[in-house]
């Protein structure tokens, strides 16, 4: 009976306690406080979190914060274990980021981060200074220093109130994340027209602080601020008591320096009418610190314009370089400075420079603009497209001994000025275009006239690859390098005349100066053009061109053909027959190879002729009954009467 109790509690105990607690529920541990957390029922697991969490159960209540955007279906605190999880040893984290604290999307706890609470770190905002005692006392249990729970999304919670609740606790009425001292002025935020004092014109544009000055406790004051008069804020007469009505009889909000004064005021009474530009003058520029009694000096534009803003340049004119010269007073742009004016002094502008804008060469600087400028080139007013390269003599950068007014694209350099330079053109190269030469290279935008060196291939490509390296060295009788010139001519890449092939290691001859290059120097994969042909690794080898037809029959000599064959005709054969063990005396002489040679075999697909063995056995070839004669001349005698078609001078 012990022994039961003892398995059964065992057994209990596995059920109830599937593994040891978080280091945060360590004070639960034990069989005795598993009905702290769990509730003992039959029917599906349930848990008790929220009795503890009393922070997170308020947020569920009020469906606010992270915790309220999760499902919360089935069983009380089903939803907690989701994502919580308990049993897992004391080191197992229960809190779970995804993706990291600083990754964790705000907005999903209903209080989006923007503007410039944007890169504030956590901690900045979550610490326990920044906790109410309301949150306080629901967090009795926590490490305040550690917990991200009991903040309030208003702005007080972590911002001083400036305004020492004058306004209220909804910040945001006025101010913003993104600029909290630029206060807006709206229907949702503060309107300033619902007070005794409306801003209007500039006024809307004053900072707060510029009216609303501290008080004697130190902060803005909102409330008792003068303003019936603009003396109030605005202390400093500009008119010295010249006038004893109020500023608003002249002026409004809208702008200080335009003044109903100017409608009023008759300024043609006096002996300076307003005009043009004029008109839109405020008073206090001509008359100073509002001083209207002080007589003003108005006899020369330079008696308010000043400084000159040319700086002087027209002081040596005949009318000393007065301003109505050129300008008038409707406007000080565009000048009266017309092209006939310009025709009058050391630069007439000429087509197409009548039509160029002042400013394009004038360019505008303010009071630095100049007028008298450096012209005697062109250059000194346009880029140097050619960067240098025609800045020494002949040239000097004088562009019009190629260019013209009309249009730089089109040069009036030719061909016959071509011929008088260092690469006079022939052949081919005459019908070349400029740009097929003349072209930008090696990444820059700049095109090159003058070129290092003169090969042929700095245009053309050596498409032998260096192979004719040590000829291309070479030099014509004026010392320049051959280069490609010492083999072909510039009036047609196939013209070789200028190449010797007796000059190299396989002079030809005979019937091999028929031959066409591409039958030696044959072309790799195919290609009917010689531009890829390694011409170094042409073997000189009989048998690496021609067939061998004797099918290695004479053995050494099979690429020796030479020793009975020339290149003037492969027949007749030189071939020596002394040198064979039968030699041909006598009417042997003059019988034809084929005569004797007549045995012919198939050897790899082909008919060979043979020529060993021959038999060298007279009946081999004249038969068996050849009459026993007693000397040559009745053996001759004999031949001629039975043998008739076989005679040892040839075959009749």
């Amino acid at each position: 009976m012990t022994v039961l109790v003892l398995v059964c509690c065992s057994a209990a105990i596995a059920q109830i306690s599937p593994g040891p607690l978080a280091r945060a529920h360590q004070g639960l541990s034990g069989g005795t406080n598993c009905t702290k957390c769990h509730e003992v029922s039959t029917k599906a697991p349930s848990f008790r979190c929220l009795e503890c969490h009393k922070e997170i159960a308020a947020e569920l209540r009020e469906n606010r914060g992270l915790h309220a955007t999760y499902p919360r279906s089935g069983p009380e605190g089903a939803a907690c274990v989701k994502c919580h999880s308990d049993h897992n040893g004391e080191n197992f984290q229960m809190i779970h980021w995804d993706p990291t604290p600083s990754g964790f999307d705000h907005t999903k706890t209903g209080y989006a981060l923007n503007g410039k609470h944007v890169g504030v770190s956590c901690r900045a905002c979550h610490t326990a200074q920044h906790m109410s005692a309301s949150a306080r006392a629901v967090l009795t249990s926590k490490d305040l220093g550690h917990t991200w729970m009991g903040l309030s999304p208003s702005c007080g919670t972590c911002h001083e109130d400036k305004h020492q609740g004058r306004f209220g606790q909804e910040c945001a009425k006025c101010h913003s994340t993104v600029d909290w001292k630029s206060a807006s002025v709206s229907k949702e935020g503060f309107d300033h027209a619902k007070t005794r004092f409306p801003l209007t014109g500039e006024h809307r544009y004053v900072l707060c602080k510029s009216c609303h000055t501290a008080g004697a406790d130190g902060q803005p004051r909102y409330a008792g601020l003068p303003f019936a008069n603009c003396s109030d804020c605005h202390r400093v007469d500009p008119h010295k008591g010249a006038f004893k009505q109020g500023c608003d009889s002249c002026h409004n909000t809208t702008t200080w320096k335009k003044s109903t004064f100017s409608v009023t005021f008759d300024h043609s009474t006096t002996h300076f009418p307003l005009l043009g530009k004029h008109l839109q003058v405020g008073c206090v520029e001509c008359h100073a610190n509002g001083d209207f009694k002080a007589p003003v000096a108005h006899e020369l534009c330079a008696d308010c314009h000043k400084p000159d803003p040319h700086d002087g340049q027209f002081a040596k004119r005949g009318d000393g370089g007065k301003c109505e010269s050129c300008h008038t007073v409707d406007g000080w742009s565009p000048s009266k400075f017309s092209a006939a004016d310009h025709a009058k002094t050391g630069f007439p502008l000429t087509f197409p420079h009548a039509e160029v804008k002042c400013a394009s060469c004038h360019i505008p600087t303010g009071k630095q603009t100049k007028f008298k400028i450096k012209y005697s080139l062109c250059v000194d007013c346009h880029r140097d497209e050619h960067e240098g390269q025609f800045a020494a003599a002949p040239w000097n950068n004088r562009c019009e001994k190629c260019h013209n007014g009309a249009t730089f694209k089109v040069t009036s350099f030719t061909l016959g000025m071509h011929q008088k330079s260092s690469f006079p053109l022939d052949g081919g190269h005459i019908a070349v275009p400029c740009l097929e030469c003349h072209k930008p290279m090696g990444g820059t935008k700049v095109v090159p006239y003058h070129f290092s060196q003169l090969s042929c291939t700095s245009c053309h490509e050596d498409v032998h690859h260096g192979q004719f390296a040590e000829r291309m060295k070479g030099k014509d009788a004026t010392g320049r390098l051959l280069g490609c010139k010492a083999c072909h001519s510039t009036k047609e890449w196939k013209d070789l005349t200028k190449f010797n092939h007796d000059a190299t290691s396989f002079p030809l001859m005979g019937s091999h100066r028929a031959v066409a290059c591409a039958d030696c120097h044959r072309p790799p994969n195919l290609e009917l053009t010689m531009r890829h042909v390694d011409f170094t690794k042409t073997s000189a080898q009989c048998g690496d061109c021609h067939e061998n037809p004797h099918a290695d029959q004479f053995g050494e000599r099979k690429d020796k053909c030479e020793g009975c064959h020339n290149s003037n005709k492969w027949k007749p054969s030189l071939f020596n027959h002394e040198v064979t063990g039968f030699p041909l005396k006598g009417g042997h002489e003059d019988v034809a190879c084929s005569a004797c040679h007549t045995l012919k075999r198939v050897i790899n697909g082909s008919e060979v002729l043979l020529y060993k063995p021959t038999p060298k056995n007279c009946d081999a070839c004249h038969g068996a009954s050849i009459p026993k004669a007693k000397g040559a001349i009745a053996l001759l005698q004999h031949e001629e009467m039975f043998m008739p078609k076989v005679c040892y001078f040839g075959v009749l």
